[in-house]
């Protein structure tokens, strides 16, 4: 009888797992612009601002309201937009609003007002912040491999200047979103700020290499593996050119950093890091270059576009000794979590590795997050 009564348990559970619910969004009220097209963009749709699959259609009372069908068990994060990002849903003065979430574990149907469109208010001009410390080193970078140019940032520790020591280096992808919130899409992770201070406490100090990211080559560039435009939107294709920017970082940036700056230069002293697109290319890079990549920091990277990683982790093999901090919150895409624990699970059957994960039960997917996990990975990085 308890054999029968726990396989129920388990063909019930099983049932739940893959379980597909229907999320319905409700706008009661709008401030302005009622009459204008609005879409939802979130976590399961890649965050295209104007999906038609994701436009929300007339409702009753005047209402607006979109049925999302087939959607797994899990947190997901939302905005509303009228088509794209400078007109996405703001508060009524203008901020911008934290993430909307929706934690689906059943049908579920939600209403929500909007109390304001950030095309509604002037822009204000950002400020530029980045510290005295960076510098772009090169407006258009040449990227032979891909043949393109790339705007370059350096971040140089504060004794840089008056010493002749040599120091480890960490490349970072999305270069606009490190530094300066006069060039981040949405908000920078700070890095500067952070290093003036920490380099000092730790007393371990590092060079920071920012590379742009490629706008609309974004997602091709950062993915190393031919991917389907079914499960992405951004992308003017969809072949992937990650190893191409990798051999771009290991052939033609590492060396003229090498020869232009006082560096250490081997992979005990080379980083990697990234977020999302960039994590996703950072895990890559070290597994495909390990004896130029010595650490990685992954940061919610984007896995679903490239399930091909997890092969390419299951093959991997090395004499020297990867490091990897992987990150991933819980109130991101509702298989976020599972995809780094899953990655994670793979690195840890080979005999050499070192691994840190790091799970928020509140993070998000945006940069807010990643520039509050970013000073542990920086003690954990130089921890040797």
């Amino acid at each position: 009888m308890k054999k029968v009564a726990l396989s129920l348990f388990f063909v019930v559970f099983g049932l739940f797992v893959n379980a597909q619910f229907s999320v319905r969004l409700v706008v009661t009220a709008v401030a302005t612009k009622q009459n204008d097209d609005m879409y939802v963009a979130g976590t399961f749709n890649n965050w295209n601002p104007k999906d038609e699959k994701y436009k929300l259609k007339p409702f009753a009372g005047g209402r607006k309201s979109i049925v999302i069908k087939d959607v797994a068990a899990g947190n997901y994060a939302f905005k509303f937009t009228r088509g794209s990002f400078d007109k996405v849903e703001c508060t009524n003065d203008g901020r911008d609003i934290t993430d909307r979430i929706v934690d689906v574990n059943a049908d579920i149907s939600q209403e929500v007002t909007i109390a304001g469109w950030k095309d509604d208010y002037p822009d204000r001009p950002k400020r530029y912040t980045a510290s005295p410390q960076v510098k772009v080193m090169d407006t258009a970078f040449k990227i032979p491999q891909l043949n393109r140019t790339r705007k370059i940032w350096i971040y140089l520790p504060k004794g840089y200047a008056s010493s002749t020591k040599t120091y480890p280096v960490l490349y970072m992808h999305d270069g606009q979103n490190l530094f300066n919130e006069q060039t981040a899409y949405a908000a920078e992770w700070g890095i500067d700020e952070c290093l003036d201070s920490l380099q000092q406490k730790l007393g371990k100090e590092c060079i920071v290499v920012g590379i742009d990211n490629g706008g609309d080559k974004r997602i091709s560039e950062y993915s190393p593996y031919d991917y389907s435009l079914k499960n992405a939107f951004a992308a003017p294709e969809n072949k992937g050119e990650g190893k191409l920017y990798v051999d771009f970082l290991v052939q033609t940036l590492k060396p003229h950093i090498d020869t232009k700056y006082r560096t250490k230069k081997g992979p005990d002293f080379t980083f990697i890091a990234g977020s999302s697109m960039g994590g996703l290319i950072s895990a890559y890079a070290i597994m495909h270059y390990p004896q130029v990549f010595g650490a990685a920091g992954v940061f919610s990277p984007s896995f679903w576009i490239a399930p091909s990683i997890y092969t390419e982790a299951t093959n991997f093999t090395t004499t020297a000794m990867p490091r990897f901090f992987m990150y991933a919150g819980a109130k991101e895409d509702a298989a976020m979590v599972t995809n780094v624990t899953k990655l994670e699970a793979i690195l840890k059957t080979k005999p050499r590795y070192e691994i840190t994960t790091q799970i928020s039960p509140l993070g998000q997917h945006n940069e807010a997050y990643w520039k509050l996990v970013f000073p542990g990975f920086y003690a954990w990085l130089l921890n040797r």
